[in-house]
């Protein structure tokens, strides 16, 4: 356990796990240079990076009560853990590529007592396809957030990775999606595009700068067969500690307007961020 937080080789890239010194207990994954997962073992619930807490808030605006969620890619399984703190008797499945580093990261930081999580190793997108058929329609929380390093995938991106995705959906079940882009935006305004192609119910968050198109940073979005409850999401969004934006309607048809949807043929990564994003 000496070495327990040191680095780690990860398929051909590279991982640590490393103490906040501004938050005692609490510990970041950085895979290959970037700021992946934040997990706090004292208080779970605390969400420290912006685009995990406004999932966070997604999650709270669910009806009360154990859920069952589908999270594909793992990181240090922050949003798992919030979720079987916050709503116990929960039932989870995780989704993860690299067994290594899930493997570390329950080491070095156990899950909350109790949790009901179940990982499965290998590609988000092929896992799908073996998951068990009883899990289709029970869906209440899918968490899309995969990431080869610094980029999301081209094979998680298309329409017809989403049309998957939904399969598994509640009938009032939400899908929150981590998009990751640069200045235009043409990326997430595609991934937008594309998830409205497969649910009615389609809402963007972010920061007014990033949603300017301003700087490099994360837009979630929310999907949904029913309508979201766009209501009583900007109160709790702009009580957050950094402020966020909720994009909906013809707010968000305007925001998409020219965007393509994305097909398997047509899918690209998400945009590499220069490496000052991260400081590096």
């Amino acid at each position: 356990m000496a070495d327990a937080f040191d680095g780690f080789r990860i398929g051909a890239g590279w991982a640590s796990v490393e103490p906040d010194r501004h938050r005692p207990g609490s510990f970041t994954l950085v895979v290959d240079g970037t700021p992946q997962s934040h997990v706090d073992l004292e208080d779970p619930t605390h969400l420290a990076f912006e685009y995990i807490r406004r999932i966070g808030h997604a999650i709270d605006l669910l009806p009360e009560g154990p859920i069952t969620a589908l999270h594909l890619g793992a990181g240090a399984l922050t949003l798992p853990r919030y979720v079987a703190v916050t709503r116990p008797g929960s039932r989870q499945q995780v989704v993860e590529l690299e067994r290594d580093l899930v493997e570390h990261v329950r080491e070095v930081l156990p899950f909350p007592r109790g949790a009901s999580i179940r990982v499965r190793y290998g590609d988000a997108r092929e896992v799908l396809g073996k998951l068990p058929a009883g899990l289709r329609g029970t869906v209440d929380l899918a968490v899309v957030d995969v990431f080869g390093g610094s980029q999301i995938p081209a094979h998680v991106t298309s329409v017809e990775f989403y049309r998957s995705v939904a399969e598994f959906l509640s009938p009032t079940g939400i899908v929150a999606v981590n998009v990751a882009d640069g200045a235009g935006l043409a990326f997430a305004r595609g991934q937008a595009s594309t998830l409205q192609a497969v649910l009615p119910s389609v809402a963007a968050v972010a920061d007014t700068g990033m949603l300017k198109g301003r700087r490099f940073g994360n837009i979630v979005l929310l999907g949904s067969r029913t309508d979201l409850p766009v209501a009583d999401m900007p109160r709790r969004y702009s009580s957050d500690p950094m402020p966020a934006k909720v994009v909906h309607g013809q707010e968000l048809r305007a925001f998409t307007a020219g965007a393509p949807i994305v097909t398997d043929a047509t899918a690209v990564a998400s945009p590499e961020p220069n490496r000052s994003v991260f400081g590096g």
